[in-house]
C-alpha cells in the first residue's frame, strides 16, 4: 500500500470521527440545553412509600402495677413488593415454604382446600355447621366466579391458571397458590406487605439471612407477642389478640352493603387486635398509635430507607385485681373442690367439679378476686384451643360472670328486706312454722327442711336457721313484683357494670312461660326460674354490707402512660343505687346473717366477725327416686361479708354439684384468710399500702 492511500484512509477514519463527534455534541446540546428541563424533572422525581410501624401494645397490670398481660418480642417473614422488583414471586414462596418446613414452622394460608391426594384431588376443608367457615369458603368462590356447587378441583384449577402455577407439580400448586389468594385477601400491594410467616425460630432466621441474595423483598422484622407471666390468672378476664379475620375486616350489612370499618380506623388487615375480654373492651386505649416507615424510590431504584413517624405506644390498663390474692383464691377455689371430691359421700359434694369465687371491695364497687374452675393457661390457648373446647368441664366458659345458678337460701335475705321496708313485717314478727306451708293446700303444701312443728320464728330465727315456710310467706304477701324490684336494686338480675360481658340472671316473672302460682313461694327460697350470677350475687352481699348502697362493679382501676407509668385517668366509685332504710332493715338482716355464720362449725370460731347465707340449690337432674319421690342434686352456695361490724370485702361461692352451702364453708375461711392473715411481701409490695381498688 503506497502513502497516498495511507492518507486517504487516515483522512476518512479523521473524517469519521468528526461526524460521530458531532452527532455526540449535538445530542449533549439536546440533552442539556433544549430537553433539560424535563430531564432535571425526571431526575429529581421520587416518590416516598409508606408503611406501617406498629405501636407496642400497653401493658394490663394488677393494682400494685405488676404484668398480667405484657409483650415481649418475636421476628416474622414479612414480603415487601416494592423491594422484590420483578423477581418470580412464586418462586420466592416456593423457598420460603421449604425453609419453614424443614423447620416444623407454618406459614399463612387459610384457604379451605386440602392438599392433593395420590391422584392429585382436592377436597374442602370447612367444618359442617361452621357459619364462618362456609362463608369463607363461599367468598372463594364468588371471588373466583365460581357457582357454589363448584367442587375444590375445579376450584385449584382457577387458581392456577389466575397465579401461574402450571409448571408445578400438584402439592406446590396448592401450596402456593394457597399463599397468593392469602396475599389478595391481605391486599399486598407495593404499600402493603405481607406477613408470610410469625413467630419463626433462630434457625429460620438464619436460613433467610444466607440466602437473602436469592430471596428479595423477603424481611425479618422484630414485633411484639402478648406474653401472660402466669397464663392462669384472670385467663377469662383478661381475654386474647388475634389476627383480624376475614369477617372483621370486610363487613356486609343486610343489604349487601360492603364496609371496611377496621381500616377505616386505621388498622392493616395484618395487625392484630383484642378478640376477647379486657383485651377487647380496652382494644382503643391498649392500641397505640402506629408510626411509619418511609421508603423513597427514584428512577426505579430504593434511594432512602427512613422513620417516618414514631409510634406511640398504647396506654397500660391497671385492674383492682391484686395478683397474688388472685392467685391464692384460684388455688383455694381448687384444693376445695379436690377436697369434697375426696371427702364427702355421693350427692352429698363429691360430685362437685366445677365452681367460681367472686370478691369485691364494698367500699369501692372494685373486684379484688374472680376465679374460676375448671380455668386454663392463656399462653395455651392457641395451641390447645381444641382440646380446651372440647373439654366436657368447659373450662372455657366464665363461671363467675356468665354462669347462672339458683342461689337457693342465698336469696332469703333479700326476700325479708323486701318485707321489712314494704312494711310487711318487723323483725319481732312471728310466724309459725310447722314443717309445711299450708296457704295453698290442699293442691300444694311445699315443706320446710328445718324446722318441726311447734317452732314459733322471728326474722333473726328465719335467718340463722334458713326456715322456709317464714320466707315462703313473706314472699307471698310481698308479691314477686316487689321482690324482684328490691333484688334488681340489690344487684340481681341486672347488669352489675362489670368492663367483661356479664349474663343478666333472671328473676321469677308471672311472664314466664311455667309461672303457676307455686313460683310465687318457690322463688321466696331462691328456687323457682331465679339464677344469677356469681359477680352478681357477689354485688348483692356488698350492697347489704353497705347498707343499701350499691356501687357499680368494675374490674379496671385507672390508665397509666406506659413509658411514664403516670396514672392518666382513675376510675372512681360510682353508686348506682341508694335504698332508703329508716327503720334498720338492713342492720336487721346482717344480724340475721351473723346468727347464721355463728351457728356455722366453720365459721363461728373466726377471728374477725363474718355475716353470711348459704344456699343449697336443687338442681335439674334427679340422682334417686324412693316411693315416688325424686331427689335432685344440689349446688353449694355461700354470700357473706367481713367484718360483720365493719365491711370490708363481700364473697360469693358457687360450687357446681357442691352438695349444700355448708361445703363452702371452708373455702370461705379459706379466702378471708388471703385477704386478711396472708399478706406478705408479694402479696403487699408496699409495706404501708392498701389494696387500691
Amino acid at each position: 500500500m503506497n502513502d497516498k492511500q495511507v492518507r486517504n484512509r487516515i483522512y476518512i477514519l479523521i473524517g469519521f470521527l468528526c461526524v460521530v463527534l458531532c452527532a455526540f455534541l449535538l445530542r449533549l446540546v439536546q440533552w442539556q440545553l433544549i430537553d433539560g428541563d424535563e430531564y432535571l424533572s425526571h431526575a429529581e422525581s421520587t416518590s416516598t412509600y409508606s408503611f406501617s410501624a406498629t405501636a407496642a401494645r400497653g401493658e394490663i397490670v394488677d393494682c400494685y402495677g405488676r404484668s398480667l398481660a405484657t409483650n415481649e418480642t418475636v421476628y416474622q417473614i414479612e414480603l415487601n413488593q416494592l423491594m422484590m422488583g420483578d423477581t418470580d414471586l412464586n418462586e420466592i414462596i416456593r423457598q420460603l415454604i421449604e425453609i419453614l418446613e424443614a423447620s416444623g414452622e407454618e406459614w399463612n394460608d387459610t384457604m379451605l382446600i386440602s392438599e392433593p391426594d395420590e391422584n392429585g384431588h382436592y377436597e374442602f376443608t370447612n367444618e359442617p355447621g361452621n357459619e364462618s367457615q362456609e362463608a369463607r369458603l363461599a367468598a372463594l368462590k364468588d371471588s373466583l366466579g365460581k357457582q357454589q356447587y363448584g367442587t375444590a378441583d375445579q376450584v385449584m384449577a382457577v387458581l392456577v391458571e389466575k397465579y401461574g402455577l402450571e409448571d408445578y407439580e400438584p402439592l406446590w400448586q396448592r401450596r402456593i397458590a394457597g399463599v397468593r389468594y392469602q396475599m389478595t385477601l391481605e391486599e399486598f400491594s407495593v404499600r402493603n406487605n405481607f406477613v408470610f410467616a410469625t413467630d419463626i425460630g433462630s434457625v429460620t432466621m438464619a436460613t433467610i439471612k444466607e440466602r437473602s441474595m436469592n430471596l428479595p423483598g423477603v424481611q425479618v422484622i422484630g414485633t411484639s407477642r402478648r406474653n401472660y407471666p402466669d397464663g392462669t390468672i384472670l385467663p377469662h378476664i383478661l381475654g386474647s389478640v388475634g389476627s383480624i379475620t376475614a369477617e372483621q375486616w370486610r363487613v356486609e350489612d343486610e343489604d349487601g352493603n360492603v364496609s371496611y370499618p377496621l381500616r377505616d380506623a386505621g388498622y392493616n388487615m395484618n395487625d392484630l387486635i383484642g378478640q376477647s375480654g379486657l383485651e377487647k373492651v380496652y382494644e382503643e386505649e391498649l392500641r397505640g398509635t402506629d408510626g411509619t416507615t418511609e421508603i423513597v424510590v427514584g428512577d426505579g431504584e430504593i434511594q432512602e430507607i427512613r422513620t417516618g413517624v414514631t409510634p406511640t405506644p398504647g396506654k397500660t390498663v391497671m385492674l383492682t385485681i391484686n395478683r397474688e390474692f388472685q392467685k391464692r383464691v384460684d388455688e383455694a377455689l381448687e384444693r376445695n373442690i379436690l377436697t369434697l371430691q375426696q371427702t364427702k359421700a355421693e350427692n352429698a359434694g363429691k360430685e362437685c367439679n366445677a365452681g367460681a369465687v367472686v370478691v369485691i371491695d364494698v367500699d369501692t364497687g372494685g373486684l379484688l378476686a374472680v376465679s374460676n374452675y375448671p380455668s386454663y393457661d392463656l399462653n395455651l390457648y392457641r395451641s390447645n384451643y381444641s382440646d380446651y373446647a372440647s373439654d366436657p368441664a368447659l373450662p372455657l366458659i366464665n363461671r363467675a360472670f356468665t354462669g347462672q345458678y339458683a342461689p337457693g337460701s342465698a336469696y332469703k335475705p333479700s326476700v325479708a328486706l323486701t318485707g321489712l321496708l314494704n312494711g310487711i313485717v318487723s323483725p319481732s314478727d312471728i310466724i309459725e312454722c310447722n314443717g309445711t306451708y299450708t296457704y295453698y293446700a290442699p293442691s300444694y303444701t311445699p315443706r320446710c327442711q328445718h324446722y318441726h312443728p311447734g317452732n314459733k320464728v322471728d326474722l333473726y330465727t328465719a335467718l340463722q336457721h334458713s326456715c322456709n315456710v317464714y320466707f315462703y310467706d313473706v314472699g307471698r304477701r310481698a308479691g314477686l313484683a316487689a321482690c324482684a324490684d328490691m333484688a334488681n336494686r340489690l344487684g340481681l338480675g341486672v347488669a352489675t357494670g362489670v368492663e367483661v360481658g356479664e349474663s343478666l340472671g333472671h328473676l321469677t316473672s308471672t311472664g314466664d312461660e311455667n309461672y303457676t302460682v307455686g313460683l310465687d313461694v318457690q322463688s321466696a327460697i331462691g328456687q323457682g326460674n331465679n339464677a344469677f350470677t356469681p359477680v352478681q350475687l357477689t354485688t348483692y352481699a356488698a350492697t347489704i354490707a353497705n347498707g343499701g348502697t350499691r356501687y357499680k362493679t368494675h374490674l379496671v382501676s385507672g390508665l397509666m402512660d406506659t413509658n411514664t407509668g403516670e396514672v392518666i385517668e382513675t376510675v372512681e366509685p360510682v353508686v348506682e343505687d341508694q335504698i332508703e332504710d329508716n327503720i334498720g332493715a338492713f342492720e336487721a338482716v346482717k344480724d340475721g346473717m351473723v346468727l347464721m355464720a355463728q351457728g356455722n362449725s366453720t365459721l363461728r370460731n373466726y377471728p374477725l366477725t363474718i355475716a353470711a347465707k348459704t344456699g343449697s340449690p336443687q338442681r335439674s337432674e334427679v340422682y334417686k327416686v324412693v316411693n315416688g319421690t325424686r331427689y335432685y342434686y344440689c349446688n353449694g352456695v355461700m354470700i357473706g361479708f367481713c367484718p360483720a361490724e365493719d365491711p370490708e370485702i363481700a364473697v360469693a361461692i358457687v360450687l357446681e354439684y357442691g352438695g349444700s352451702g355448708s361445703n363452702a364453708s371452708q373455702l370461705m375461711v379459706d379466702v378471708l384468710n388471703a385477704y386478711y392473715f396472708d399478706r406478705t411481701s408479694s402479696f403487699e409490695p408496699d409495706p404501708e399500702g392498701e389494696l387500691l381498688s
